[in-house]
């Protein structure tokens, strides 16, 4: 049998738990959440990396769809446009229920693979969702979200960003509560978009496993983006789980510069450098033809994986591909569909199969199986937390 024939083999046995995939954003921005106007039902490869059939040939079992929404949006409008995304993952999954499930527990995602169909899941992409409020946080538990990265690309008021001015130590007193928060209730922390320091304070504080649901690591490519080898190397300590990114500019070295100029080509023609809508495309496809990029490969994801299976163990690493949230992607894995592509060169270079499964489906549910268990143990030792930023950081309250 050929390795990618063993690879869709064992993607039937044990699918690809995703942690993070950005399609209702393009919902949002290409057909304002009007889901008759893009079916994923059908085949949407002219416009997005997702729909159901390339889910299928993917082998993807679980979906963490991220209801993101860009910093531009604060307060009162981060609020309402995150709902609005908790929104269209509820009325996606309703609408093809035959083929998503809607999971808010470890078990729910068992039954809907058992089942099945795909257990469709939410993270939070940015703590400006919660516009500084534990009430918020817990509401959007409430509607499903369970986890929530603790920044995007700017800092929040409470948290460092590793792509904005360093915070220091982090993570403020509110966003030390905010951890202990979200550790009660069982939402995972996400440490991918945050600084060093914020990563190694959000572990000091955990009470609960973390997750990084879309980075790589910084000793194969030195991008911000990625994981340092010391928060790695403290993860089984934590329990947690660091799923390995394909975006090409946070893991191919060549590809950092080229993607600085690509995003300054954007900026010059009117578009945000994220913008993923078929206009947007469209100008860095011709920026790409005039200047050809360097090329991510499966085995440059997988050079990542070799480096964080050594590092962290096996028991705590995962697959976060970022779909639908970059305009560029590794030249044989173009979408969702090209798990098995990435899985065949794994294979190749030895991995097992047990090793694999755990890989693509068993840490993921157990991290948020263990979430729960420690939720279950902090509920019973403290209620919810009504601190404000104006109480611990003397900001501004709400």
């Amino acid at each position: 049998m050929d390795l990618l024939a063993r690879a869709r083999d064992l993607l039937a046995a044990h699918p690809v738990v995703d942690g993070h995939n950005d399609l209702p954003w393009a919902l949002r921005k290409q057909v304002s959440y009007d889901l008759d106007r893009l079916d994923i039902a059908a085949d949407q490869s002219a416009r997005t990396h997702t729909d159901i059939p390339r889910l299928r040939a993917g082998g993807v079992g679980a979906q963490f769809w991220s209801v993101y929404v860009s910093t531009e949006l604060t307060g009162a409008d981060a609020v309402t446009a995150t709902l609005e995304q908790i929104d269209v993952v509820r009325r996606m999954t309703e609408r093809h229920a035959g083929d998503l499930q809607l999971a808010l527990t470890a078990d729910d995602m068992e039954a809907a693979r058992a089942g099945g169909r795909i257990a469709s899941l939410m993270g939070a992409e940015g703590g400006h969702s919660i516009d500084d409020s534990m009430g918020v946080l817990r509401s959007l538990y409430e509607l499903g979200v369970r986890y929530m990265t603790l920044t995007h690309n700017d800092n929040t008021a409470w948290a460092g960003s590793a792509t904005d001015a360093p915070v220091p130590g982090g993570l403020t007193a509110f966003g030390e509560e905010v951890v202990r928060e979200m550790n009660r209730l069982g939402m995972l922390v996400d440490l991918s978009h945050v600084s060093p320091d914020t990563m190694r304070a959000a572990l000091r504080v955990a009470e609960a496993p973390v997750l990084f649901s879309h980075s790589s690591a910084r000793a194969v490519c030195d991008h911000v983006r990625n994981i340092p080898d010391d928060v790695l190397a403290a993860l089984p300590g934590n329990g947690g789980v660091a799923m390995a990114t394909f975006v090409p500019k946070f893991i191919l070295p060549a590809a950092i510069e080229w993607t600085l100029r690509a995003d300054a080509n954007m900026r010059d023609h009117g578009f945000h450098a994220l913008d993923t809508t078929p206009e947007g495309i469209a100008v860095q496809r011709a920026f790409e033809e005039a200047h050809p990029r360097p090329m991510a490969t499966a085995a440059t994801v997988a050079d990542h994986l070799d480096h964080m299976r050594e590092v962290a163990g096996v028991d705590h690493i995962g697959l976060g591909g970022d779909y639908d949230g970059t305009a560029f992607t590794p030249g044989d894995l173009p979408d969702v569909a090209s798990y098995p592509q990435l899985i065949a060169e794994l294979l190749r270079r030895g991995w097992s199969d047990d090793d694999l499964a755990r890989l693509t489906w068993r840490n993921a549910v157990r991290v948020l199986r263990d979430a729960e268990s420690a939720a279950r143990t902090l509920q019973g030792k403290r209620g919810p937390s009504v601190a404000t930023l104006a109480d611990l950081d003397g900001g501004t309250p709400n």
